[in-house]
């Protein structure tokens, strides 16, 4: 069973904030819904996270030792099928994380991807980039206007 970046978003947008061993555990129950037991979904997870669909938020408020995933400013949530007993069905605290926080740990990923893609020369990479830099700037309080430059450059330079 293969879920999409964006029906991950959805799990984690019907569930609220989750750590990424409660989204994986979400999945494998949709999974077995679905009579397809035994599957991983970590690098699903991974995939959402590096294009931005899902954000990890390390400095959150909540519980401080454990990072939660929440829905990023990439995603267009979508409910697979199943997903709307998950709340039940896993059982997790409620959390809220504050908008602040999620964009603060968006924007040191958005640094570090960034400088790595200039470093690596990875044109493809840097043009995702570049695009996700103008989704981020309308989804929290962040100004990517000197890294996207930077990202501009690169592409010019190559």
């Amino acid at each position: 069973m293969e879920l999409t970046p964006d029906e991950l978003a959805g799990v984690v947008d019907t569930v609220g904030p989750v750590t990424r061993e409660e989204l994986v555990r979400a999945c494998g129950e949709l999974a077995f819904k679905r009579g397809k037991e035994g599957e991983a979904f970590e690098a699903a997870v991974e995939s959402a996270l590096a294009s931005y669909h899902l954000v990890e938020v390390a400095d959150h408020g909540a519980e401080p030792d454990a990072a939660l995933v929440v829905v990023g400013p990439t995603a267009f949530p979508a409910l697979p099928d199943g997903a709307e007993d998950l709340p039940h069905i896993l059982d997790v605290p409620g959390r809220t994380v504050a908008r602040e926080a999620m964009a603060r740990a968006a924007e040191a990923r958005f640094r570090e991807d960034a400088a790595a893609a200039v470093r690596d020369g990875d044109d493809e990479r840097i043009e995702t980039l570049l695009d996700v830099s103008y989704d981020l700037e309308a989804w929290g309080p962040v100004d990517l206007a000197t890294a996207r430059g930077h990202l501009d450059e690169a592409t010019h330079a190559n």
